[in-house]
């Protein structure tokens, strides 16, 4: 990247600071925008807030203030892949900050500068997941995964999602999926905690606590801080743990 600089994003100051697709089990489901989705009417300032710039047809103010936007990140970065690149990264930085709306903003940004920057997408689905808008957290995760089929973190993301509607639902369909993604994860990298994790709850849904509680070692060998008291607490009262390392008084 050149030299420190200052962009206006879209009219706004701003001071310098990786597909094959995944065939799923529900893929005849229709999975509709979210009822949170702003209209056209919106001001700019709002549609920075909503992934994918809302999804609405652009007006010529906003078609200018994207070229302006683009023209600088040419005149900055070598290429708009590197820009795409320290967008979302200042979004994660955000985002581990609970500053979700500059988080939102900054991953938009990443996406218009490159539309095939996977994590742009994985990043407003963890936005919408955090802001308890699911069904949009669904569709951007999916997008994500379109685009980069490989990334083992949207994978166990989407399949959190799942979990989460199952438990919604009790749809049987939910866990279906939830065991392909997580395998698929899995194939790809055997040393994810979180995926190990995400096992332990999908085998407690289907009654398989021997199963949950091995997966669940498995998430404490790689990272125990990743451990989940309240649903270890909820396996302790299924079936006490065959090694013996956990109890109901931990």
């Amino acid at each position: 990247m050149k030299a420190s600089f200052v962009l206006f994003l879209l009219g706004v100051p701003f001071f310098e600071i990786t597909a094959q697709t995944l065939q799923f089990a529900s893929n005849s489901r229709t999975v509709s925008a979210s009822s949170e989705r702003v209209d056209s009417q919106k001001s700019i300032k709002n549609l920075h807030l909503m992934p994918l710039f809302g999804e609405t047809a652009k007006t010529g103010d906003q078609i200018e203030r994207e070229i302006s936007f683009l023209n600088d990140c040419d005149q900055n970065f070598e290429t708009r892949q590197e820009a795409s690149k320290f967008f979302s990264d200042r979004a994660w930085e955000y985002l581990r900050d609970n500053e979700l709306d500059t988080a939102c903003y900054r991953f938009n940004l990443s996406w218009l500068l490159n539309p095939k920057n996977a994590d742009a997408y994985w990043g407003l689905g963890v936005v919408c997941f955090q802001k308890g808008y699911f069904t949009d957290a669904e569709r951007m995760l999916r997008m994500g995964i379109d685009t980069d089929s490989t990334n083992v973190g949207i994978l166990v993301d989407l399949a959190t999602v799942d979990l989460i509607h199952f438990k919604q639902s009790n749809e049987g369909f939910e866990l279906t999926e939830a065991e392909q993604i997580l395998d698929r994860a899995l194939q790809l990298d055997t040393t994810n905690a979180n995926t190990y994790l995400k096992r332990a709850v999908l085998e407690f849904h289907k009654g398989n606590y021997k199963k949950s509680w091995a997966n669940l070692h498995q998430t404490r060998v790689l990272d125990m801080e990743l451990l989940d008291l309240d649903f270890l607490k909820e396996l302790l009262a299924k079936e006490c743990d065959p090694e013996g390392i956990f109890s109901d008084k931990y």
